[in-house]
């Protein structure tokens, strides 16, 4: 069953990024901000099963000093396989081959994923920081 899935090093398809961030229980986003966002993506991959795009994972950010992993999102029919944890080491891969030396990597952990996120050396940074957001607003 294993064989079915294969992690690829490719940006989602608009369609299925916008499909798997919902399916996952992610906030949806608009189909102009993927287009603008997507290829703007640091490092992505795509999570196929028999050829369909069933999660994704990305890295964004300046290509020297700050990164961030964002949108990884995994089908609930093919959560708890494992595919969250392959995800990730692809990213970290990427980030430590790749990636200048000291440069800062966060990621926004919902719920349960900081465990996840944790095997791969990410810590809370409270009380020195404190994660903040805003969302923008059309005038």
């Amino acid at each position: 069953m294993r064989d079915a899935y294969s992690v690829v090093a490719e940006i989602p398809a608009v369609d299925d990024y916008l499909r798997l961030r919902v399916a996952a229980g992610l906030s949806p986003k608009t189909r102009e901000g993927a287009c603008i966002g997507l290829p703007n993506s640091w490092f992505a991959v795509t999570v196929l099963f028999e050829g369909e795009a069933i999660g994704m994972g990305r890295v964004i950010g300046d290509g020297g000093t700050a990164f961030q992993i964002v949108d990884v999102a995994v089908e609930p029919e093919h959560q708890g396989k494992g595919l969250g944890k392959q995800i990730m080491a692809a990213l970290m891969d990427r980030l430590n081959s790749q990636a200048p030396a000291g440069a800062y990597v966060s990621l926004i952990a919902d719920g349960d994923a900081r465990h996840l996120y944790a095997k791969y050396g990410f810590e809370p940074v409270m009380p020195a920081s404190i994660g903040m957001a805003t969302r923008v607003t059309k005038v």
